[in-house]
């Protein structure tokens, strides 16, 4: 009897150590989770959301790997990403964070905000407006000003507007150093980002984590974790397996 519980509890390990490694090899080649804590990238998404993040898209770096150990330089079998992408990546200046924004400047590009309105390459990024939009979820409730927005090659996506004389409505223009990315929130007034290059500033191409792909789950934190009677009617079903554009 000893020994077939002894037995029992060695397979036990040996299952579970098997599922972890699994799981680790599934989180560091093809997709690993993560939550929005802020509403910099409001209205794609929202503080609450939770999504995929696709971890072959760009190829791999070091950064691929949980704790981002040293085990290699570069980036193995890399890609370059679209103009459009809304990306994970280390944040420069401490690659213990993770910061997600959308990627509007490639290697070579000159960047410049004027009057609110993005500039690639000295054209200005066409602007659609479309009537107002309530944000929450990350500080109080405020109406601003909803727009699709065209980058240059075709993509287009949601931003939101404050106003277009804010700190980070004119900017000075920025010329993207070869092996780094630019990226800036959809919430254009409320986000740290490549514009700030103190805090964020360009992105090294090796930092990349992955590319955001689909929102798996949403909750509008309206509900704590010990109020299960309110769990159901905090989640944001409409958003579930939604695509990240």
């Amino acid at each position: 009897m000893a020994k077939k519980k002894s037995g029992g509890w060695l397979e036990s390990i040996k299952t579970i150590l098997y599922a972890a490694l699994i799981a680790i090899g599934i989180r560091t080649v093809a997709f690993e989770p993560f939550n929005i804590p802020s509403g910099s990238m409001i209205p794609t998404l929202l503080v609450g959301d939770y999504l995929f993040v696709s971890k072959y898209s760009y190829g791999y770096s070091r950064h691929s790997i949980p704790f981002s150990p040293s085990l290699f330089e570069g980036r193995i079998w890399a890609r370059m990403p679209e103009r459009g992408d809304v990306a994970v990546f280390k944040l420069p200046r401490d690659t213990r964070q993770d910061y997600i924004k959308r990627i509007v400047g490639l290697p070579g590009d000159r960047i410049q905000v004027i009057r609110g309105v993005l500039h690639v390459n000295g054209e200005p990024a066409r602007r659609e407006p479309l009537g107002d939009f309530v944000a929450e979820g990350d500080g109080p409730r405020m109406t601003v000003r909803l727009f699709r927005e065209f980058l240059p090659g075709g993509n287009n996506h949601l931003i939101v507007e404050q106003s277009d004389d804010g700190p980070l409505d004119n900017t000075p223009e920025f010329v993207v150093p070869a092996g780094h990315v630019f990226a800036m929130g959809d919430n254009r007034d409320n986000s740290l980002d490549s514009r700030v290059p103190g805090a964020v500033g360009v992105i090294p191409l090796d930092n990349l984590v992955g590319r955001a792909e689909f929102i798996f789950f949403s909750v509008d934190g309206s509900a704590r974790w010990w109020q299960v009677w309110g769990w159901p009617f905090a989640i944001r079903y409409a958003r579930i397996f939604s695509a990240v554009r």
